[in-house]
């Protein structure tokens, strides 16, 4: 429940103070900077939508894995259990990330940051 909380309160901040920029299809598109800013503030999904291979390969520290291609209600809910957790969605470069976003708001997620790939990731990275 305290993590719900923090959670709505946060996203609630973050479009208070215009962090990012909304998005038509239900995220918010954020920089890399304010997306690393969240992950050393507080609790906070790191959510990688690339394949096993590329994850094995190097991730963000903390990230949990889920593919695009197998997103859906039942995976979704298995490493998201509640739809008001802050996700901060990445992949390679970015255009995987934007379409694992949309189909996370499309099933009911609210707290959906996406930030671009790892190709261009100034900071920490797992091997």
């Amino acid at each position: 429940m305290k993590k719900s909380i923090l959670a709505a309160l946060f996203s609630l901040l973050m479009l208070l103070t215009a962090c990012g920029a909304a998005s038509s299809d239900g995220y918010t598109k954020i920089s890399q900077e304010e997306a690393k800013e969240m992950m050393d503030a507080g609790e906070v999904l790191i959510l990688d939508v690339r394949e096993q291979e590329e994850y094995d390969g190097g991730h963000i520290p903390g990230a949990v894995l889920l593919p695009l291609g197998s997103i859906n209600e039942e995976t979704a809910a298995a490493v998201i259990p509640e739809k008001e957790t802050v996700v901060l969605v990445y992949c390679r470069s970015g255009n995987r990330s934007k379409k694992a976003a949309k189909a996370l708001a499309e099933l009911g997620y609210t707290g959906i940051y996406e930030f671009g790939g790892i190709s261009t990731w100034p900071y920490d990275i797992v091997t």
